[in-house]
């Protein structure tokens, strides 16, 4: 993969920032990663080469930006099976099991969804960022179903587009414990990194975190549990997961934000991502697709609906 180059004509009803004009027309990367571009003398106004990020612009200006090659990903394709519901030349959807990391990070530098993805298609290698090509939105290790992976820049581009404007409709199951206050209802409550735990989130005051909302409807109930339908309307870090267990009714398995033993023999939480709706690129209609519960979750499932 090549150097690209792309380039830009001001108007005046777009003039701002260098940085903040990248970012608006260039919205598979990062802010930072744009700016570092701009520090690193990868961006030119006018035929000249700028470093300063804020550099405020005026119409009719021309911004020129080389994005380099994405530099040699050190990362092993590894051949794990994969349950592909759907590919073409641009997206894989794929159901995910319950176990299985989406990408690399810390304590997992193998194994993970990316690592099969590559053995699966060579060319995800730099799409989106060298360390988790192709991904556009992410599962928990423990939740399972429904995730997309991009197979080439445009399709990241667009995939993120489609989730950054909230045109993507996301349907999970979730058995929680006891019983929502409503058959259903709206949880409106910010999100934000746990004060005293660096690795979990927390429910926040509007100053420390970020807006989320989710919609929740009752499926069915049981003796001591409820099977809910969760319509997350924002995409924050644990979100489900954080706004069930602030209603009350925590995820049965999750050992985070609920109870340390849980209510059911399972060695995972019982969150499955069945449903997605999302227009893929090149398309004019959107597509729905859907996973199943995997056995384990129906098996719990069967067994509390035969002991009701």
């Amino acid at each position: 993969m090549s150097e690209s180059i792309m380039t830009f004509t001001i108007t005046a009803a777009t003039a701002d920032r260098l940085d903040k004009f990248l970012v608006a027309h260039l919205s598979e990367f990062s802010r930072s990663r744009l700016q570092a571009l701009i520090r690193d003398g990868f961006v030119s106004v006018d035929d000249r080469v700028v470093t300063k990020t804020g550099m405020l612009l005026a119409a009719n200006q021309k911004v020129i930006i080389r994005l380099p090659a994405p530099a040699p990903s050190d990362l092993v394709p590894e051949e794990i099976p994969l349950d592909i519901l759907f590919e073409n030349q641009d997206v894989m959807v794929i159901n995910k099991p319950a176990g299985m990391v989406v990408h690399p990070s810390a304590g997992h530098g193998t194994g993970t969804l990316v690592h099969a993805a590559l053995a699966h298609a060579p060319e995800l290698e730099g799409v989106g960022g060298e360390r988790r090509p192709g991904i556009v939105h992410r599962l928990d290790k423990d939740t399972s179903g429904l995730i997309l992976i991009a197979k080439n820049d445009h399709a990241h581009h667009w995939l993120q587009d489609q989730f950054k404007s909230r045109k993507v409709k996301k349907i999970y199951l979730a058995l929680v414990d006891g019983f929502p206050p409503t058959p259903s209802g709206r949880i409106e409550a910010y999100i934000g990194r746990d004060p005293s735990h660096r690795k979990k989130m927390a429910i926040v005051s509007e100053q420390k975190g970020r807006s989320a909302v989710t919609e929740y409807f009752t499926v069915e109930t049981f003796a001591r549990h409820s099977l809910i339908e969760a319509h997350p309307l924002t995409g924050r870090t644990h979100q489900i997961r954080l706004h069930l267990a602030f209603l009350g009714c925590p995820i049965v398995g999750d050992t985070i934000y609920g109870h340390r033993k849980s209510s059911i023999d399972l060695p995972r939480h019982f969150l499955h991502a069945a449903r997605l709706t999302i227009q893929l690129p090149g398309e004019e209609k959107a597509r729905t697709f859907e996973a199943a519960l995997p056995p384990e979750l129906t098996e719990i499932l069967n067994d509390l609906r035969s002991n009701h």
